[in-house]
């Protein structure tokens, strides 16, 4: 594989990695009953999937065998920084002001 190549895998791995950290570290901020007043599943459930997600991606690559579990984690936090993040914002700021 070429260097070019090997460097953009290695970028996006740690920026995938990065994005975990940001997401559990929201979770871990937030207020519990925020995420059952956004509809969402618990505080202490997301604290799970994002810091899973973010162990499966500093323990496997997006590269070889582990592939599998770096992408579940991606996947995991990005959900989680999509979804979820956006409506325990809105939640307790007392949504729209418009």
């Amino acid at each position: 594989m070429p260097l070019l190549a090997l460097w953009i895998l290695w970028v996006i791995d740690w920026a995938g990695t990065l994005a975990g950290l940001v997401a559990f570290a929201h979770a871990v901020m937030q207020r519990a009953d925020a995420f059952t007043a956004a509809d969402r599943m618990t505080k202490p459930v997301w604290l799970g999937i994002t810091g899973g997600a973010t162990a499966a991606m500093l323990l496997f690559g997006m590269y070889g065998a582990g592939m599998i579990f770096w992408l579940a984690g991606i996947v995991a936090t990005l959900v989680y920084l999509v979804d979820v993040r956006p409506k325990l914002i809105e939640v307790q700021r007392g949504g729209q002001n418009w």
